[in-house]
């Protein structure tokens, strides 16, 4: 109830303070918890069907380019979003209308996307348990690591 009464940045202000407190606890209750994290586990999803054959695979140069422009393209789009979403809390509260040399206006989306709140409130009605749910496909990452001169790639071909 009283973060209704705050403005955003008191509330910030707020949590940081609460923050900071629950830091403070913390280094006298278990001062080891604020300095040694432990890594996170990097999970590998299983490889999905249709890969290459070790016969197909091409050379270990054409590989390290596909990944290096990947990797080069995925930080481009990350910085893009990143930038899309800060200009767009701007132009989001804006009424639509002409400002300057650009006009602010919407569209209706020609997407739709499933209602899980009424599918899973007709679920319950009808005692059909849980919504059936299914993974995502797994995200591909690339980096670049450090190879031994002597080790063998997958390819088959010395680094």
């Amino acid at each position: 109830m009283l973060h209704l009464l705050m403005s955003p940045r008191t509330a910030r202000t707020v949590r940081g303070l609460l923050g900071t407190v629950a830091d403070a606890v913390r280094s006298v209750v278990a001062p080891a918890s604020l300095t040694e994290q432990p890594e996170p586990a990097i999970v590998e999803a299983p490889d999905p069907a249709g890969l290459y054959e070790a016969d197909e695979i091409p050379a270990t140069e054409t590989i390290e380019t596909a990944a290096r422009e990947y990797e080069r393209a995925a930080d481009q789009a990350r910085r893009a979003d990143r930038g899309k979403r800060a200009a767009k809390k701007v132009l989001d509260n804006l009424p639509a209308g002409v400002y300057g040399t650009w006009r602010v206006f919407r569209t209706p989306s020609s997407r739709q996307t499933p209602d899980l709140a009424e599918i899973t409130r007709i679920f319950k009605a009808n005692n059909l348990g849980p919504v059936p749910m299914k993974d995502c496909a797994p995200s591909l990452k690339v980096e670049q690591v450090e190879v031994p001169a002597t080790v063998e790639t997958l390819a088959g071909v010395a680094a």
